[in-house]
């Protein structure tokens, strides 16, 4: 019998009443670690890991008596923005359980729009925390580079990819940040300067970039400019600005991202982690590349193999340093517009979730998608998406702010002046 998506949840309602539910509940997206709980990071290739540690963010949230209630599904390595490429199944948009969740990690939004009060812990190696929180009509956080601890998460690009917060209120992600938040001895990343105060600063100025919801749908185009007139109306000075190298930061960002993937999936051979099922008897070179094209989902293996091409020989220089060097410059248009503006603001997504029948099935348009996502990523950015309206089939539309290095205060500031004003919508489907 084959069950739908509604009636998956409902069935899920009835499994976690085994758990304390009078406590704090959090989740996990699957490439961070937890004593107890399988981590495959959505791939085949680490099936059957089951750590023996707790990430660094899981043993501060016990800290706090939160309870932990699973792993949330995820994109194949975070590589993905509908939720369709990992081996755990693919995760129902709680609006409309034939639509996309969106990605990376767009069962951790699942969980956050459909618990009340809980946390869902998530990576965003390319906007996988502010594309499903668009698309399921709930808050994401997505920290400064280093602010949180990633000691316990399975990397794919070790450059980016913070872990944030996804929940249905920013009041839970103020509570929640300073816990996972500081320095920490087993990442020597992480960074405790400066140090993260809450409710110290306010917006009063925003800047879009000129022309930024030109190619977006229409239902996203009205919602972000109902959403900006809403802004002025809340006292925020808006002003529209000039970012030229934003075109080149999804090109640049792609480079790196499959150049570092390649890098950190190498690891991954059938040695030591996942399937232990290959034939011992074979020369190295041909068990290894059995095992990775067996347990490697099309998109991974698509990855490694461009990323293993654009360092080889003078594609190094020609190709890898420039898209180096272009990551600078755009980290140099938001840094300069920043100094003068609180917040950069642009849509999340530039539609809202789409059908499955309708998700782009060419890995070029699927990350293509991410053009307002990757970029603070790419630079090291916090980020939070927030929902700002609904389409006529009543599914979500978010908008995106982006402020300063170690500024997560701003953006905290910005969400819960946006939820006072900005009705959201919940779920019908309920647990």
């Amino acid at each position: 019998m084959t069950l739908s998506l509604v009636e998956k949840y409902r069935m899920f309602s009835e499994v976690i009443e085994s758990f304390d539910l009078e406590r704090p509940t959090f989740s996990l997206s699957d490439d961070i670690v937890a004593k107890g709980f399988q981590a495959t990071a959505g791939s085949g290739v680490l099936e059957g890991h089951y750590p023996v540690y707790d990430s660094s963010v899981a043993s501060k949230m016990y800290g706090t008596g939160c309870s932990l209630i699973g792993k949330t599904n995820m994109d194949e390595f975070g590589f993905g923005k509908f939720s369709v490429t990992g081996t755990g199944g693919t995760p129902g948009n709680p609006f409309d359980p034939e639509r996309s969740c969106g990605g990376s990690c767009g069962g951790a939004a699942c969980a956050a729009s459909l618990f009340e009060g809980h946390a869902a812990l998530a990576t965003s190696v390319e906007g996988g925390i502010t594309a499903p929180s668009a698309f399921c009509g709930v808050y994401g956080l997505t920290p400064t580079q280093g602010r949180v601890s990633r000691c316990g998460q399975i990397d794919s690009v070790s450059s980016m990819g913070p872990i944030g917060i996804i929940a249905s209120s920013p009041e839970i992600i103020k509570r929640y940040l300073p816990v996972i938040s500081g320095k920490d001895v087993c990442d020597p990343v992480s960074s405790a300067q400066p140090q993260l105060e809450l409710g110290k600063k306010k917006i009063k100025s925003a800047a879009i970039p000129r022309g930024i919801a030109d190619d977006t749908s229409g239902a996203v185009k009205k919602a972000f400019e109902d959403s900006v007139e809403k802004l002025k109306g809340m006292s925020v000075d808006v002003e529209f600005v000039d970012m030229p190298s934003l075109k080149y930061a999804m090109s640049a960002h792609y480079v790196l991202s499959v150049t570092e993937g390649a890098l950190n999936l190498a690891t991954y051979c059938g040695m030591r982690v996942g399937p232990q099922d290959g034939d011992l008897s074979l020369p190295f070179d041909d068990y290894f590349t059995k095992f990775r094209s067996t347990h490697f989902g099309d998109e991974a293996k698509m990855r490694i193999i461009a990323g293993t091409y654009m360092t080889l020989g003078d594609n190094r220089k020609n190709i890898y340093l420039k898209a180096l060097g272009t990551r600078q410059a755009v980290l140099n248009d938001h840094k300069k517009v920043l100094s003068t503006h609180d917040v950069i603001v642009t849509p999340s997504m530039p539609f809202t979730a789409p059908k499955f029948s309708d998700v782009p099935r060419s890995s070029a348009d699927s990350y293509m998608s991410g053009c307002f996502a990757v970029p603070p990523i790419f630079c090291g950015l916090p980020c939070l998406s927030v929902p700002c309206g609904y389409d006529a089939d009543g599914m979500p539309v978010g908008m995106q702010f982006i402020s300063d290095h170690w500024c997560e205060d701003v953006l905290i500031d910005a969400a819960a002046s946006w939820n006072s004003s900005f009705k959201a919508k919940r779920p019908e489907v309920s647990l």
